[in-house]
């Protein structure tokens, strides 16, 4: 089909957007999409591609408003069953995130709610969360295990996100993190639940997905590297077995202390570092001179109301990729609107609309090694696009709390909202 009638066609640029270059946005004025396929078959002026197309061919105007990529959110914990909402209140009287955690709450108290949960129930509630996601412009995700934190129910997670996968319409990049937290089992053990997800979970989850998969590229393995969970030597031990088994990495770094996950990622050639609220300067440069994406989750602080954010000036201004996701989870962001994290990242990473969008589109793509298919409206590229409600991109970030989305093309489908 032709998409016309356009305001502002934000194409983007094909790769990602490194330092001072975040914010290309590269959009055409009376523009339009050709779409043959479920890809992107040619952009430009509409009286250009009219004469491409045959007087048969379904068109879809657009209104008059602006058509730009997909949004992508590069790091959610989508699949859980429950919430912690009284957690919330406790928060609100005065405790700390670490706190409630250490008191057995926390990342352990939707462990056990997600255990406990038959697979169709657990699908149900993904599934809701999933939809809500796409309505608002979503139309690609990373997904993270790591509420079950033993071998199966880690497994029945992933099983769970393969399967919302096939159904679509979001696609999900899913991600093992059996190191989320320490499992219960091995309160007291640290060191023995570390050595047990080097030897036999990660073995096992890769077995599984070979067999499962369809044969998929193997999932991104994350560790959640933060005082009181995983030290910087243990995530090393795991990123390296992981590594060493063929898996692709990302890393939880530095959302409450400096501990040096930002430098260990891009040592090891991680895809991604993300939070970074407590990133050194030092912690900084390394990533700059990476390809490791940097991708910061303005919801968690915001949800913690805490005051300090990633320091995204200071990666840019290093020369640094820098991506935004919403964090999605039930106890810190239970936040589907990545339209939400945009205007959270004008507000307190001090990034423009453009550089905004920049951030939740073609660099979250590069955060989930998936820049080459989608993220940008590109020749050969899916056909995954937004229709927005607005005739000026700026809309995003200057607005919160409503969505502006209002048709999604998910592979060359149109989904009215």
């Amino acid at each position: 089909m032709l998409i016309h009638n356009i305001s502002q066609l934000l194409t983007l640029t094909p790769n990602p957007q490194r330092g001072s270059e975040l914010g290309t946005l590269n959009f055409i004025e009376d523009g339009a999409v050709l779409v043959r396929n479920g890809l992107i078959e040619a952009v430009g002026k509409a009286d250009d591609l009219e004469r491409k197309v045959s007087p048969n061919e379904p068109r879809l105007n657009a209104g008059g408003k602006v058509v730009l990529p997909g949004f992508v959110d590069p790091h959610t914990h989508l699949v859980w069953a429950g919430d912690r909402a009284a957690e919330f209140e406790m928060r609100l009287q005065g405790k700390s995130y670490m706190e409630i955690m250490a008191a057995g709450g926390g990342i352990a108290s939707t462990v056990s709610q997600t255990r406990a949960a038959a697979p169709s129930e657990l699908l149900t509630q993904t599934r809701s969360r999933a939809m809500s996601m796409f309505r608002h412009g979503t139309t690609t995700a990373e997904a993270k295990s790591g509420y079950g934190l033993e071998t199966q129910a880690e497994i029945a997670q992933l099983s769970a996100l393969l399967e919302l996968d096939a159904e679509g319409p979001l696609e999900i990049s899913p991600t093992f993190l059996g190191a989320h937290a320490i499992a219960p089992e091995y309160k007291e053990d640290p060191e023995g639940y570390t050595t047990h997800i080097c030897d036999p979970m990660l073995p096992a989850v890769k077995a599984w997905w070979q067999e499962n998969a369809s044969g998929r590229p193997l999932p991104f393995v994350d560790v959640f590297c933060e005082a009181g969970v995983f030290s910087l030597e243990q995530t090393r031990r795991i990123l390296e077995t992981a590594k060493n088994l063929g898996f692709p990495l990302k890393v939880h770094a530095d959302e409450f202390e400096n501990l040096g996950g930002a430098s260990l990622a891009a040592e090891l050639g991680a895809t991604s570092a993300d939070h970074l609220v407590k990133t050194s300067g030092d912690d900084i440069k390394r990533l700059a001179q990476s390809d490791t994406v940097a991708v910061a989750l303005p919801c968690t602080p915001f949800g913690l109301a805490e005051s300090h954010y990633t320091p995204a000036q200071a990666i840019l201004k290093a020369g640094g990729l820098l991506a935004i996701a919403s964090d999605i989870n039930p106890g810190t962001a239970w936040c589907e609107s990545m339209q939400f994290v945009i205007a959270l990242a004008c507000r307190y990473l001090k990034l423009t609309p453009a550089q905004a969008i920049a951030a939740a589109t073609i660099n979250a793509a590069a955060a989930i090694q998936r820049a080459d298919r989608i993220g940008s409206i590109t020749p050969g590229k899916q056909a995954d696009l937004i229709i927005l409600s607005v005739p000026d991109y700026r809309h995003l970030g200057y607005r919160f709390g409503s969505n502006l989305v209002q048709r999604v093309i998910k592979k060359g489908k149109e989904f009215k909202l």
